[in-house]
């Protein structure tokens, strides 16, 4: 239950401290004192999405704080919990807006943000404004509606991810069936490169080595004659004989020289042992400098055959044997795109046979809770003198969505014997008034520690009505709360406390005040309702007669 509303600085209004009371709570006022600031304010502190120019002009920030008591099990306790802020019985909220547009906001003097007070504000306030009677026009809306009555969350929910296999699955299909189609234009074309490619077999690394091979067999005719003539001439005929004969002299008279001739003996025999590591060199080169003639055509042919097809499929040579298996990958996935294809349309039916089942559950679910909502809103039509009137939730065939398979449509009949139609269409202003409060009322049943607030419900009304729609409001606040912004004199003295908003100019500064009013100040106030500017004798004792006084 909301218990108090410190205002500073917002719009018109100064500095405003308000403390509300169980049951039947009334702000009443001339048009422009400031009513919808009070509500704008209210709207602020929850973290409503409203107007961005509530500082006051000239001060640097506005200030709103907001008191509710809370039940040890009020939902709010749970969204606080989770947040990691305080609880308990009391939950105070404060948010600063700056002259710049900066917000910040506190719960129990604790930093949080926008989004924590929104979901605050839904367990805290239930909010009807002058203008909320859109969305009950809106048959966009009414779907919504009749799922929040029905508590079909769970339900709707399922459906919603039911759906969303649904398009997953035939996203998945339509883009295989696509890749399908494009493999298939290029299957001749696919199927020959392939062919091409695994007759050639190109190795990554090849391109080069046949390359260096190529140039080698080119030049291997200029060179090998005198490779030979290097070899003949370090052979057993050349330098290899002579030092084998120098060794040979020389060993024979070494011990003769009395050491003179060692070091030159060693270096001859590291000399032969060198030569002959040069001669093995030689003819190593010589063995691969010999090559059939024919051995360079058949390189030229498979070196020019590789460069070719890297040509004609624009890839690098290297690259020929990873692009053949981007083509077989291509040609599996055509050989088995039947299958998979197959497959996916069996998932397809799956999800959509899924989607169907829950789709005709939500629609059974939706179709008794139709039922109840019109019994409701019946009950709630009697007591606000529509007693005749008839309401009816019509279902019909819409094309199927994440919400649904339903259209859904409140219709009315408010004369016996006049065909039902949409509420725009049928109702008058005071009987939208009205239809809104009885729907209001049955979509709010159940929860607790719920604080209404009605902007302006009354109007289009008057006279009894105007008293069965105030004893209405009477009747919700009773173990309860509720908060009523009204221009009738009725809703007016029926409340159990009651404020008049009025506006002031001092100094060429308007200021909105609000004024608690007893039983004295009530009286005159219901009188200035009923008679405007000059209240009279008639019109004191016509406002002591709906006070009962």
């Amino acid at each position: 239950m909301l218990r108090g509303l410190d205002i500073s600085n917002m719009l018109i209004i100064d500095r405003l401290e308000l403390a509300f009371q169980p049951g039947l709570n009334v702000l009443t006022g001339e048009t422009g004192a400031g009513k919808s600031i009070l509500l704008d304010s209210l709207g602020f502190v929850l973290g409503w999405r409203g107007r961005a120019d509530l500082v006051r002009q000239g001060a640097a920030q506005g200030e709103v704080t907001a008191w509710f008591d809370l039940a040890k099990d009020h939902p709010a306790q749970m969204i606080l919990s989770e947040a990691g802020l305080p609880g308990g019985d009391e939950l105070v909220l404060r948010r600063v807006n700056t002259a710049d547009g900066r917000k910040t906001a506190w719960v129990n003097d604790r930093r949080c943000s926008g989004e924590v007070l929104r979901a605050l504000s839904e367990t805290l306030v239930e909010l009807h404004g002058q203008h909320d009677d859109r969305g009950l026009l809106n048959p966009r809306g009414h779907r919504d509606i009749l799922d929040v009555f029905g508590s079909l969350d769970t339900l709707r929910d399922k459906t919603r991810t039911a759906w969303a296999a649904v398009g997953k699955a035939r996203k998945a299909l339509a883009t295989a069936e696509t890749t399908m189609a494009t493999i298939r234009a290029e299957e001749d074309y696919l199927r020959h490169a392939v062919a091409e490619l695994d007759a050639l077999n190109p190795q990554p690394g090849e391109e080069p080595e046949l390359d260096a091979r190529r140039r080698l067999m080119q030049g291997a005719e200029r060179i090998l004659e005198d490779v030979q003539r290097a070899h003949h001439v370090l052979g057993h005929q050349g330098a290899e004989g002579s030092i084998s004969d120098a060794v040979k002299w020389l060993d024979g008279v070494s011990d003769k020289a009395e050491g003179h001739l060692d070091a030159s003996l060693s270096a001859l025999n590291r000399a032969m042992v060198e030569l002959d590591e040069a001669a093995e060199g030689i003819v190593s080169a010589l063995d691969k400098l010999h090559f059939n003639p024919s051995e360079l055509e058949d390189t030229e042919e498979r070196l020019f055959a590789i460069r070719g097809l890297a040509r004609k499929h624009q890839v690098a040579p290297d690259d020929l044997s990873d692009f053949a298996d981007d083509l077989r990958t291509k040609l599996a996935a055509l050989d088995a795109g039947d299958a998979d294809l197959a497959q996916l349309r069996r998932d397809l039916e799956a999800v959509q046979e899924a989607y169907d089942g829950t789709a005709a559950a939500l629609t059974k679910a939706r179709t008794s809770a139709a039922s109840k909502l019109d019994g409701a809103v019946m009950e709630e039509l009697a007591p606000l003198k529509m007693e005749r009137a008839v309401f009816a939730t019509q279902i019909a065939q819409d094309v199927a969505g994440p919400g649904g398979v339903d259209a859904v449509a409140f219709t009315v009949a408010t004369n016996p014997g006049a065909p039902s139609g949409p509420l725009n269409k049928i109702a008058s202003g005071g009987e939208l008034s009205r239809f809104l409060l009885a729907l209001k009322v049955c979509l709010t049943k159940g929860q607790s520690g719920l604080t209404m607030i009605f902007d302006e419900i009354d109007r289009g009304v008057g006279g009894a009505t105007a008293d069965a729609v105030g004893r209405r409001l009477v009747s919700l606040g009773d173990g309860g709360q509720v908060l009523v912004v009204t221009h009738s004199p009725q809703v007016a003295a029926l409340g159990a406390h009651h404020w008049r908003v009025e506006k002031q100019i001092d100094q060429g500064m308007t200021t909105s005040t609000v004024v608690p009013l007893d039983t004295v100040d009530r009286v005159d106030e219901i009188a200035r309702m009923l008679a405007g500017d000059t209240i009279t004798k008639q019109a004191r004792s016509a406002a002591r007669a709906l006070l009962h006084l």
